[in-house]
């Protein structure tokens, strides 16, 4: 059963609002000094130590090589414990969901990363950038963190046949969040802009995989016999 707060679509709403205008702004020459003075200071300030456990702690917002791959796996086992195609809703619907919103709008607003070193560093919309250095906004880091623990939990909850404790939920949800928000930064990776775009973007996408009630989707025929509910809520 879904919360009041998942119900409710203000939080929703207030973060496609404060997306549209914190890119508004970016375009319009707004918080580029901000941003570059972040990235100068994080870029000059990297000793070994910090450096590396920033990298490895970078990975929690991997979704290619970390996320998705422990995905699979527990999306496996809840198909070997259901026996229902259900279980793989979720995964499939949160690729879909970041292939066709984040990686479009990365591609679309054409933005360098910090470590780019030609003209225009912090536009949007920057006409010398290319390549992985033009994919900066928003930080596809955050908008799989988002996204995929999101997905981890709902697949963790069908798995333990229960709630989230708020602990756990807190692990899950908000601490992994908070660090590759902290490490993106740090490491250069993306503007803080980008990382608190992609925040916002993440949030509405997770939100959104949060209202689905997959245990009660039509289903075409020739699945009814792998459609029972997976225990998904």
């Amino acid at each position: 059963m879904l919360s009041k707060i998942t119900r409710s679509w203000w939080p929703d709403l207030l973060a496609v609002v404060a997306f549209v205008a914190l890119t508004v702004a970016l375009a319009r020459g707004h918080l580029l000094d901000l941003d570059q003075q972040v990235a100068d200071w994080s870029l000059s300030h990297q000793p070994s130590v910090p450096f590396w456990t920033a990298r490895v702690f970078n990975y929690l917002g991997q979704g290619g090589q970390v996320l998705m791959p422990v995905a699979v796996i527990l999306t496996g086992l809840l198909v070997w414990r259901t026996r229902s195609i259900r279980a793989v809703l979720p995964f499939v619907a949160a690729f879909v969901l970041t292939l066709f919103t984040i990686g479009p709008a990365k591609v679309f607003f054409d933005r360098a990363a910090p470590k780019f070193t030609g003209p225009d560093r912090a536009v949007l919309f920057n006409p010398y950038a290319e390549g992985d250095l033009a994919l900066s906004y928003p930080s596809g880091h955050m908008g799989n963190v988002l996204v995929w623990y999101a997905v981890l939990a709902l697949l963790a909850t069908a798995l333990l046949g229960r709630s989230l404790t708020r602990t756990e939920w807190i692990a899950i949800r908000v601490v992994p969040v908070v660090i590759v928000f902290v490490t993106t930064v740090y490491l250069g990776y993306h503007w803080i802009t980008d990382s608190v775009a992609g925040v916002l973007l993440g949030l509405v996408l997770a939100r959104l995989l949060e209202r689905i009630r997959w245990d009660r989707i039509p289903m075409p025929p020739p699945l009814t016999e792998w459609s029972q509910p997976a225990g998904l809520r």
